[in-house]
């Protein structure tokens, strides 16, 4: 299926690593130009050049590094299509943290978030454009230890829904993807700092109903595209959950049944 995605222009945050730079190959092959924004200098022009896009460094919880992400995304392609907010980080600040550090959190995760569809909304509204916000599970099902991180992404929910109807006269549309147990370098960080990392993640992995695994960052990546694409143009103020059942399903679909019997 051709996405019509070829030549638009597509800003991914985060793009380096993951489920960003799943998305960052998955839209250069549709065609797009991709800007890849974030903080990880070597990944990110690496993956850039394999995709003849650009990379920009920048920390984006400064509003003048969103500002020249905007700015350098023009001076090569010109026009801006696409906005994917991916970039995001679980830090862990639970309750335990002062309401400063929390506080800190919340901005790490969501000021470049807004920053960016505010700076992105004229070009947006020029082309029909779209946004794709990428949130957690965290934000529906709780996690217990990561206070800033949950309500950052809870605002990344209901600013999908805010920004579907604020943006709705000017033909742009605005959707959310949800990713649950999806296997990226950070996850596998976390599970290299425990005692018996294959036996967590197994553990992880019968948790999750369709096929008892981990979801990749590639089948994150074509929801993020499709939502993005022309292809999808009526569909707006959507919450996708692209995790093999895990947020919504009853955990005893995915549990042995026969010791019960």
């Amino acid at each position: 299926m051709d996405l019509q995605l070829h030549n638009k222009t597509i800003i991914i945050t985060g793009g380096a690593k993951g489920i960003g730079a799943a998305a960052v190959r998955a839209f250069a092959a549709e065609g797009a130009r991709v800007a890849i924004a974030g903080r990880s200098p070597t990944e990110g022009e690496a993956l850039a050049r394999e995709v003849d896009g650009i990379f920009i460094e920048a920390e984006l919880s400064e509003t003048s590094a969103c500002e020249r992400v905007v700015q350098e995304t023009l001076k090569a392609f010109g026009r801006i299509d696409v906005l994917v907010n991916n970039a995001g980080v679980n830090d862990g600040k639970d309750l335990s943290t002062s309401p400063e550090e929390f506080m800190a959190s919340v901005h790490l995760n969501l000021s470049h978030v807004y920053a960016l569809a505010h700076l992105c909304r004229e070009e947006l509204a020029k082309h029909a454009g779209a946004i794709v916000n990428v949130s957690s599970k965290v934000a529906v099902t709780g996690q217990g230890s990561t206070s800033g991180y949950a309500a950052a992404k809870g605002a990344m929910n209901a600013l999908t829904r805010e920004w579907a109807a604020a943006l709705a006269p000017d033909n742009v549309r605005v959707n959310c993807v949800i990713p649950a147990e999806c296997m990226t370098p950070q996850y596998q960080r976390w599970f290299d700092s425990l005692k018996d990392p294959a036996a967590t993640r197994a553990a992880v992995q019968r948790l999750v109903p369709l096929g008892n695994r981990m979801t990749t960052p590639d089948e994150l990546a074509a929801m993020i595209v499709f939502l993005a694409s022309p292809r999808s143009s009526h569909t707006t103020g959507q919450i996708v959950f692209v995790d093999g059942g895990y947020s919504h399903l009853d955990r005893a679909v995915s549990s042995d049944h026969s010791k019960w019997e």
